[in-house]
């Protein structure tokens, strides 16, 4: 019985503080005064009441240009997006905020959480990549104009991050051209070009191996579903890709297979004429 009384004690003393703050906000809502308004936003932030900041700012930054509060405002408002996990919003604010005061107090934040928010909204790589470059793009700038903060490090392995993205989305599209084969074409081909130009692109990435086999595979299987007059070059040209490979990688992950197209390739034109 006591337990059940205490309970419901706090129970009503909750509901009454509850109450209590939205009375207040939405005193504070109806008010006119903007340094009362503005004093309450950055309680409200402190507190991580993130939407009630929020929609304090929205109404005071337009009103704050030019005053003393402008940068502050602005940049907080940001802040409230980005921790209420709306990150295209916030990308937004901290953008207007780095194209409004380049050399302000919050300038490089501003610009750091700019290209993270886009980071964060970045899709998978099976998606349109348009906010994956932004972001790139974002981040690039911000090691270019401060390469010494403390923040540089993590956005420059942010940076790798996108990139990988993006090359695995060429990777994906290379695949496919595998697949298809020469339906409706020749995807061999495309594959082989794919591959060529994500080497060129990003020669460092971790995916860079697996590029320079596809390009193999893609050269055997077009020689393999090649006509007679067709194949001896076709075999050659596989030979030729096979030492690309070997040399590159000569304890690749796909060195058996590898040697397996070679083996093949030399077979085959051992016995064909030469035209």
């Amino acid at each position: 019985m006591v337990r059940n009384k205490t309970t419901t004690l706090i129970l009503l003393f909750a509901i009454a503080v509850f109450f209590s703050g939205c009375g207040e906000y939405n005193r504070i809502l109806k008010s006119t005064d903007r340094d009362l308004k503005y004093t309450y936003a950055k309680k409200y932030f402190e507190e991580k009441k993130y939407k009630r900041s929020i929609d304090l700012l929205e109404e005071l930054v337009p009103y704050m240009k030019g005053t003393a509060h402008a940068e502050e405002s602005l940049y907080l408002l940001g802040q409230s997006y980005y921790n209420s996990k709306d990150y295209l919003s916030s990308t937004q604010i901290f953008t207007t905020y780095y194209n409004s005061y380049p050399r302000g107090e919050y300038a490089e934040p501003a610009l750091y959480y700019a290209a993270y928010g886009m980071y964060l909204d970045s899709p998978p790589p099976e998606l349109d990549q348009s906010k994956t470059y932004k972001s790139i793009s974002e981040f690039q700038r911000y090691m270019e104009l401060y390469p010494q903060t403390e923040r540089a490090e993590q956005a420059r392995e942010y940076l790798f991050e996108l990139q990988e993205k993006l090359v695995l989305k060429e990777l994906m599209a290379a695949k496919l051209y595998l697949r298809l084969g020469n339906y409706m074409g020749n995807n061999y081909e495309a594959c082989v070009i794919t591959s060529r130009e994500a080497l060129k692109n990003y020669p460092y990435s971790k995916y860079a191996e697996e590029f320079q086999m596809l390009i193999l595979r893609a050269r055997f299987d077009l020689a393999e579903n090649s006509i007679s007059r067709a194949k001896a070059q076709r075999y050659r040209t596989v030979i030729d890709e096979y030492f690309n490979y070997i040399n590159s990688y000569p304890s690749g992950e796909f060195t058996k297979e590898a040697e397996e197209y070679y083996k093949i390739a030399q077979e085959v034109v051992d016995k064909l004429p030469s035209s």
